[in-house]
């Protein structure tokens, strides 16, 4: 369900888009610093779009830097950092390690097996600091693995599992501001299911696989049904973000929240589109 909370950087400033890759080249050293060379390579931009929402509304101290890292070794890079990266960071790593844990019982992955023990002495600091996080990850893979173990097709289920994982992931510290933050998180997580469904319906119906719009597939109308379905959650997540009260990396945050979580779904219609009219590239 990770993977699409990424801005359009073709739609960002220069600035923009410096202040992005340095936020995520900042929550990809914590990650290194805090939890070992291993985690980092779960690294998603998913956790960046959380550094930089709660970075907007607390507005704590920034550190900032350039300099090589394992993945650059020669052209160094500029990032940031502040102590919600580290937040960030940590949850990166327990999602990490139970998606891996989750895969392990489903399909019997050992390599899912083998990235979670490595992610484990991570996992059980990040559990200790932030149990209330992890425990809301644990009870929605839970909630969407017993989902698909009995083939209950069942989106709204299945939608809002995610989307109350989400919705604690996006509470920092409780406050006057969590409502708002849980709103906005369980919209969002609904919003990132949904997609990953609308996504990989064709492969799933092809490999057996679960789906919840499984009865959908293969139909002509499909793109217009998915986007007016993915419309309405968004426009959901949009009211609860624009009561917040934000300043800094507002443009940026809108542009990953109205243009790039849309870049991949677009990608997928226009190139069925393309083929159907004959019109797909020679």
């Amino acid at each position: 369900m990770f993977g699409y909370l990424v801005a359009d950087t073709g739609k960002l400033s220069e600035e923009e888009f410096a202040r992005y890759r340095a936020c995520y080249c900042g929550l990809c050293r914590s990650i290194r610093e805090r939890h070992g060379q291993n985690a980092g390579l779960a690294l998603t931009y998913d956790m960046a779009f959380l550094v930089l929402l709660l970075c907007s509304l607390y507005e704590p101290e920034e550190t900032a830097g350039e300099g090589t890292c394992l993945p650059h070794p020669v052209k160094p890079r500029a990032w940031w950092q502040s102590e919600i990266t580290a937040y960030a960071a940590d949850l990166n790593t327990a999602l990490a390690y139970l998606k891996c844990l989750d895969d392990w019982e489903d399909d019997g992955n050992l390599g899912a097996l083998a990235e979670a023990k490595l992610l484990e002495r991570g996992y059980r600091e990040t559990e200790r600091l932030w149990p209330r996080q992890c425990e809301a990850i644990r009870r929605g893979l839970d909630r969407l693995h017993a989902l698909e173990r009995d083939r209950i097709e069942d989106a709204d289920a299945a939608a809002d599992s995610f989307g109350d994982l989400m919705a604690e992931l996006m509470v920092w510290r409780e406050d006057r501001w969590s409502r708002d933050l849980r709103a906005v998180g369980r919209s969002l997580g609904r919003f990132l299911y949904v997609m990953d469904a609308c996504m990989d319906l064709d492969a799933d119906t092809v490999r057996n696989r679960y789906n919840p719009f499984r009865r959908w597939y293969g139909l002509a109308s499909n793109e217009q049904r998915f986007r007016d379905i993915l419309q309405m959650i968004l426009g959901d997540c949009l009211l609860s973000f624009d009561r917040l009260p934000l300043v800094q990396d507002v443009p940026l945050l809108k542009n990953i929240l109205c243009a790039g979580l849309w870049q991949q779904f677009d990608q997928k219609y226009r190139g069925k589109r393309g083929s159907a009219d004959g019109a797909g590239p020679v």
